[in-house]
């Protein structure tokens, strides 16, 4: 029998991506759930919060809020009990918390979290970056990269990029293309260099959508006989890539049933090592 489905509003004086994080995390420890997203951001005044408390009285479910203005929050509160639902104000915790820590009140003034500081231009920065050096455009911004990922055609080295410039991080990716030579730059490159490597199934499934999507199947033919889609043909440039990783030392990842996100965190992981023993050579060869 199907579960019932559930409402659950989400509702944030910002953007609200925390909150969806966080109810996100928690619901895919669930099976079989049917759940409905009701996302209420900028939520800054009265009216706004009227607006807000009219949808959950019509369609009643768990509130999930990171209001912190603290007449909105006591009608709010005031609001779930007369309506009968459950509501949990996520930064209450961490906040005491850290009152505590800091010996000092927090601020409660909403979006203090969005200021357009170093950090903020850095991450446009990079994502600028991004969009100027992907798939193998100007190879001489390697120079410039923090990090330089490779791979063969679609194995989400262009997402992996922009999760990571969210993170300003200046990321950089080159095609590997077996009758492709690679940049000069990457003979000695001054940034980490990690591979990413798929599944040939997956990736065949992946190339094959990809080329239904543009309606370029005729560039190669019919699909089915198309080195890009051919299975022996796939596993053969796969393992090309590998090899050609291996013998450059540039360390791999398999992101067949990662996530960008989970191959960003990776990717980081990974960034932090190169670091670490460049530093300890440094330190040895001084």
């Amino acid at each position: 029998m199907d579960s019932p489905k559930l409402n659950i509003h989400l509702i944030s004086d910002a953007t609200g991506d925390t909150l969806n994080a966080l109810a996100r995390a928690a619901v895919a420890q669930f099976d079989e759930t049917q759940v409905s997203y009701h996302r209420w951001s900028l939520i800054r005044s009265r009216l706004q919060l009227h607006r807000v408390l009219e949808g959950i009285q019509a369609e009643p479910g768990p509130v999930l809020c990171s209001l912190v203005d603290d007449a909105l929050r006591h009608e709010l509160d005031a609001a779930c009990a007369r309506l009968g639902v459950p509501l949990l104000h996520v930064l209450d915790p961490l906040m005491e918390m850290l009152q505590a820590h800091f010996n000092a009140p927090a601020k409660h003034k909403p979006g203090r979290q969005y200021v357009l500081d170093a950090d903020y231009f850095r991450r446009i920065d990079a994502m600028h970056f991004v969009i100027s050096h992907d798939d193998g455009q100007a190879n001489r911004g390697i120079k410039e990269a923090d990090v330089v990922l490779v791979g063969v055609s679609r194995s989400s080295k262009t997402p992996t990029c922009f999760y990571l410039a969210n993170r300003g991080i200046k990321a950089l990716n080159v095609p590997l293309v077996p009758s492709t030579p690679l940049p000069k730059e990457l003979e000695d490159p001054p940034c980490p260099v990690i591979g990413l490597t798929i599944d040939p199934r997956s990736l065949i499934d992946i190339r094959r959508h990809r080329l239904r999507m543009i309606g370029s199947n005729e560039m190669f033919g019919r699909a089915d006989s198309s080195d890009y889609v051919d299975q022996e043909a796939v596993e053969k440039e796969l393992l090309w890539a590998r090899r050609l990783c291996n013998e450059r030392g540039w360390p791999t990842i398999d992101v067949t049933r990662r996530s960008i996100e989970e191959t960003a965190a990776t990717v980081l992981k990974l960034m932090e090592n190169w670091h670490a023993k460049r530093a300890e050579a440094e330190t040895a060869g001084g």
